[in-house]
This record gives C-alpha cells, structure tokens and sequence, in this order.
C-alpha cells in the first residue's frame, strides 16, 4: 500500500522556492446506486486511505440494509468516518457534520493519509467542499411543530415571501428543509440565504463523479430494492417500529422506510410499498443530479457502463497522487 504524504498543489513562481503543499482532499460524488461505495473501496486497495462519510442516511445505527451501508467487514478493512453516530430519533444538523466531518479529515491528514470524502448527498459535499458558513440556529422543535401544523402550501407561501432566494434553492417537497429555513428567519431575524458564505478550505482537491445512462440507473436502483427486501429489509423496519421509531423522525421518512411503514400500518399492500420505494428513489436520483452537474468542470467523470471504467478511475486518482507503485 502506498503511504501518501501527498503532493497537493502548490502556488510557487518561477524561481521561488515551492511552499508548503496544501492537504489532499479526494471526494467521489454521484447519483443513488452507481457504485461510489465500490470505487471508494478500490482506491483504498492501492492507496493509504480513510473514507469519510457524506451521507446523512448512513448516520443512524440499526438502519443497515435500507440505506446500503457498507459491510462490518468493509468498514474494519478500510477506515470509515460518520457512520452510525446517532440513533434514529436523533438528529445530525449541516452545521453539526460540516464540524464533524473537518475533524474527521484533519485527523486523517495528521495521520499522513488521503481522506475521501464520499456521498450522494450533495448539500453535505458542497457545505465541506465549497467552506459554507452555516447558520448558528438551534433546533426550536417548539417552533417546527407549529410550522408543521400550518400545512406545506402555506410554509411554502411564507418562505417565498420572507427569503424568496431560500425558496428558489429549497426544493418545496423537502418540508424538512423549509422549515429550517423558515426557523432560521423566525429565530435569527435574517435570511438562511445572507448568511450562507463560503469560504472554501485550503485542501488540494479532487472530485471524481460517477455517472450512467438514467434507464440503466434506474434498473440498478430496481435490482437493488429487490436484494434489500431479500436480505430483511423488512424485518429491519419492523424492529424500529418495535423500538418505538415512527414515521415523524426524519430518519424514518427516508427512502425504504417511510414506505414500509406504511405497509405496517395497513396503508398499503408490501408489492406496492416495494414499488413506491423504487419510484422515489428514482425520483431522488433526478433531485441529485441538480447538485452535481455533468457540465461542472471541477469534477472529472467516469460512466460506470464504460469498459474498465474503474481501472481508469484509480489510474486518474493514482497520478493525482504521485504514487507510482500501488499495490
């Protein structure tokens, strides 16, 4: 394996001695089901490496097959950060894993390692990635509920109305993230949109994406809703709902679980609970493709239907690295 004290970029003149490297940053980014957490994997075969992670479904412990979290095994393999740090009815903030997960890198770069940060969910790449300022608001959970009471058409009226930039970036579905904004407003007197600045931090960055045809994605997507309901999904849901975890704790309105909720609750036959989770997460995977744009040129991407694309990848992360003898 090739220990990386890593050469990082560097803003020397001709003729002037080279500065001090900045640190590495090696992020993978793309849609639900494309294969991050195995191009992750890989890397880490060749190259001294620790995986953080930028998923905020693999927060919550007890929720395993549902959201793909990789294998005990995988994760006593390769080093993995973030990963079931909360229970269910717990909640991680922005602003809360935007600290976490710079600890987590600062750690792994005092360690001589490359940390990757991995995930498809793009509000948390970018709040690392871009050095966003978030909003020092606590929860007002007094305040949420009465939002939540007032019924999404009309949190969605006074959210254009009194931070209509918020409005235009938020997508209306996501109540979770309206609210926010409006508490934001509500509790602070000014707009979640004046005080998101970015200052982005000095890492020597490189994002690799992952990309493929939507129809094949989407069957992939398909193939893996049906080994998740093979592997206990089911009983998985049916254990938190035992445990007392319901429908209103955000971790349990994410993508497998809402659903079969339902289906527990008699709402809905499980064919067409199986079949509402692959609808939405093909709905989910259009959302994401709005944070990561094939047109970003910060971002080199890979079509994972291309032959040998993984081997092309590594190839591409191992020159951004210098190593010259993986393993």
């Amino acid at each position: 394996m090739v220990r990386c004290t890593v050469p990082g970029k560097t803003t020397a003149k001709p003729g002037e001695a080279s500065p001090l490297r900045s640190p590495p940053l090696l992020v993978i980014v793309g849609p639900t089901a494309v294969g991050k957490t195995s191009l992750s994997l890989e890397i880490a075969s060749h190259f001294g490496v620790e995986i953080v992670s930028a998923d905020s479904r693999l927060f919550y412990q007890g929720m395993d097959i549902g959201t793909d979290k990789p294998s005990t095994a995988e994760r006593q393999q390769i080093p993995h950060h973030l990963i079931d740090i909360c229970s269910p009815d717990e909640t991680v903030s922005l602003g809360q894993y935007k600290r976490l997960a710079m600890e987590a890198i600062n750690e792994i770069h005092g360690r001589d390692r490359v940390p990757i940060l991995v995930g498809g969910t793009g509000q948390y790449v970018k709040a690392v990635v871009e050095g966003w300022s978030i909003p020092g608001v606590a929860p007002n959970f007094p305040l949420r509920e009465a939002l939540m009471k007032i019924g999404q058409p009309e949190i969605d009226h006074w959210l254009k109305v009194l931070d209509p930039v918020s409005s235009e970036r938020i997508d209306p579905r996501n109540t979770r993230r309206v609210i926010r904004a409006l508490e934001i407003i509500l509790v602070k007197g000014v707009s979640a949109s004046s005080l998101q600045r970015k200052t982005p931090p000095d890492f020597d960055i490189k994002t690799v994406g992952l990309e493929c045809e939507r129809e094949i994605l989407y069957q992939r997507v398909d193939d893996r809703v049906d080994r998740m309901m093979e592997s206990g999904l089911l009983d998985e849901v049916t254990e938190l709902k035992r445990q007392g975890y319901d429908g209103n704790l955000g971790s349990m309105s994410g993508l497998g679980y809402r659903q079969l909720l339902a289906y527990l609750d008699g709402e809905t036959t499980l064919d067409e609970a199986v079949e509402r989770i692959k609808f939405e997460t093909h709905r989910f995977i259009r959302q994401q493709s709005n944070w990561f744009r094939l047109d970003d040129k910060a971002i080199t991407w890979f079509d994972v239907t291309t032959p040998a694309w993984k081997e092309l990848a590594v190839s591409h992360v191992q020159e951004w690295i210098g190593a010259t003898n993986p393993r």
